[in-house]
C-alpha cells in the first residue's frame, strides 16, 4: 500500500455501496500509469468504483449517454482533445477512442490521466490490443465477492498456499449456504428482497446483455439464438466444453458455437478454463472447462431455485463449483501477486476442480463438494495433483458444507466453504 493510500476498511456504505477489493489496485495504478481500464460485466459496480476513486478530479463522461456517444463516434480525437483528467464510462462502445487516447498520453504521459471502464473485454479486439501497450493497466472487476458483502478483507489465498486455514466463527451452512450461492454477486440483484425478485432481475439482465453489449463488439447475426444457447451452456456449466455437441443442439456449427462462447467470454458472462498439465504427466485431458462467472445468472438460466436444490443436487453441485471458481478469481484480482486458474483431470478421471498457480510457480488445488461429509476417496484428485506437481505443490483443500477443518494427510484438508470469505 502506498503512503498516500492507507489500507481501506472493508464495509458496506450507503445504498448498496460496497468497498471493492480491487479499489486499492486501481488507486495504485493511477499513481504511476497514464491510463487505467476497469473491465467487467455490466452492472457489477465499475462505474460506482471509478467515480469514487476519481472523486474531485477530472470530468466524468459516459458513452451510455446518446449525445456523448454520438460526439465520440463522430470525432474521437476532438472528443479526447483538451481533457486533462477524465473518467470515460463504457469505452467499448467507441473503440476508436483508444487511438485518440494514445495520442493524448503520448503528448502528456502524466499518471492517472484517464480512468476507463468497459463492459466488454475490448483488449481482445485487434484494432485496440496494441494501441496502448505500455501506457495502460487493465484491472478486472467481477460481481461482488462474498467477502465484500460481509465486509471482510481478503485472506483466503494466502492462507491456502500457507496451509494455515482455520474454521471461521460465523459460517453459512445448509440452506443458508444455498441461498448465498444462488443469489450471486450483482449489487442490484442482492438488493432485491426475495429470491423470485432476484431471478426476475437476472432474467432481465441476461436479455439486455445478450443484445446490447454484444452489438457493441460484434456484428453477430441471429442474436435470437443466444438466449437458447446460454440456457444450453447453463446446463453444461462446470463440465468440459464440447462445441460440436453444444452447437448441434441449437442448430449451429462447431465453429459458430466456439465463436458464440468467445463472445460470451468477452462480456464476462462465462469463462473457459484451460487444463493444467506438466511434463510429469504423459496423459491428461486437454479440453477446457466451462464456468459461469455469476451464479445468480446461472441459477436463473437453469431455472434453479432454493426449493429445487433438494431434488436437483447435481445441478447445484455444478453451480457451487462455478461459485467457488468465481470467488477465487475475485480474490486473485485483489492480490498483489498474480494467480492463474486451471482445472485438472488425468486419463484415470482423477480430477481437481480448480488448480491455482502462483507467479512463483507454487501450486494449490481446490476441490468442491456440495455435501456436509467427506471421505478418503474425495481426495484422490488432490493426491494425484500433488504427485504431478511435486515440490511445487503447497496445499490441497476440499471445500465442503461443513464447519470444521479436517486434516486428510500431508498438505491436504477438508475446509468449510465459509473460509472463502472469513
Amino acid at each position: 500500500m502506498t503512503p498516500n493510500h492507507p489500507e481501506p476498511v472493508y464495509h458496506a456504505t450507503g445504498d448498496f455501496m460496497y468497498r471493492r477489493y480491487v479499489e486499492s489496485r486501481i488507486r495504485e495504478a493511477l499513481d504511476d500509469t497514464p491510463v487505467v481500464l476497469i473491465v467487467g460485466p455490466r452492472r457489477c459496480g465499475k462505474t460506482t468504483t471509478a467515480r469514487s476513486v476519481a472523486r474531485h478530479t477530472g470530468v466524468y463522461l459516459t458513452l451510455d449517454d446518446q449525445t456523448t456517444l454520438d460526439v465520440a463516434k463522430a470525432d474521437p480525437v476532438g472528443f479526447v482533445r483538451g481533457l486533462d483528467r477524465a473518467v470515460i464510462d463504457e469505452v467499448q462502445r467507441v473503440p476508436e477512442l483508444f487511438l485518440a487516447i494514445k495520442r493524448s498520453v503520448d503528448e502528456d504521459p502524466r499518471p492517472g490521466r484517464f480512468l476507463l471502464t468497459g463492459s466488454a473485454n475490448v483488449m481482445t479486439l485487434p484494432r485496440v490490443a496494441d494501441s496502448l501497450a505500455g501506457r495502460m493497466e487493465t484491472i478486472r472487476m467481477l460481481p461482488l465477492a462474498r467477502g465484500e458483502v460481509e465486509g471482510r478483507a481478503p485472506g483466503f489465498l494466502e492462507a491456502l498456499f500457507a496451509g494455515s486455514l482455520q474454521a471461521p466463527a460465523h459460517q453459512f451452512l445448509g440452506s443458508d449456504l444455498t441461498d448465498v450461492v444462488l443469489a450471486g454477486g450483482f449489487p442490484e440483484s442482492l438488493a432485491r428482497p426475495t429470491e423470485s425478485r432476484r431471478q426476475a432481475w437476472a432474467r432481465a439482465y441476461l436479455d439486455s446483455v445478450l443484445t446490447r453489449d454484444l452489438r457493441d463488439i460484434s456484428d453477430i447475426e441471429r442474436l435470437t439464438d443466444l438466449p437458447r444457447f446460454v440456457r444450453l451452456l447453463a446446463a453444461h456449466a462446470a463440465q468440459l466444453v464440447n462445441y460440436t455437441q453444444i452447437g448441434s443442439a441449437v442448430g449451429v456449427t462447431h465453429k459458430t458455437a466456439q465463436r458464440y462462447v468467445r463472445l460470451l467470454e468477452q462480456i464476462f458472462l462465462i469463462k473457459t478454463v484451460e487444463p493444467w498439465h506438466t511434463s510429469r504427466l504423459k496423459r491428461v485431458v486437454k479440453t477446457p472447462k466451462l464456468h459461469f462467472l455469476d451464479t445468480g445468472l446461472l441459477a436463473a438460466a437453469q431455472g434453479l431455485s432454493a426449493s429445487g436444490v433438494r431434488t436437483r443436487r447435481r445441478e447445484f453441485g455444478a453451480v457451487l463449483e462455478c461459485f467457488v471458481h468465481a470467488e477465487l478469481l475475485k480474490l486473485a484480482g485483489a492480490s498483489q501477486r498474480a494467480y492463474a486458474a486451471y482445472h485438472f483431470r488425468d486419463h484415470q478421471q482423477k480430477e481437481v476442480d480448480v488448480v491455482l498457480e502462483r507467479d512463483d510457480g507454487a501450486i494449490a488445488g481446490v476441490e468442491v463438494k456440495a455435501s456436509a461429509t467427506v471421505g478418503p476417496g474425495d481426495f484422490a484428485g488432490l493426491r494425484r495433483l500433488a504427485e504431478a506437481a511435486g515440490e511445487r505443490f503447497t496445499f490441497g483443500g476440499l471445500l465442503y458444507d461443513g464447519n470444521t477443518v479436517v486434516p486428510a494427510g500431508q498438505d491436504l484438508a477438508a475446509i468449510p466453504l465459509s473460509c472463502l470469505w472469513s
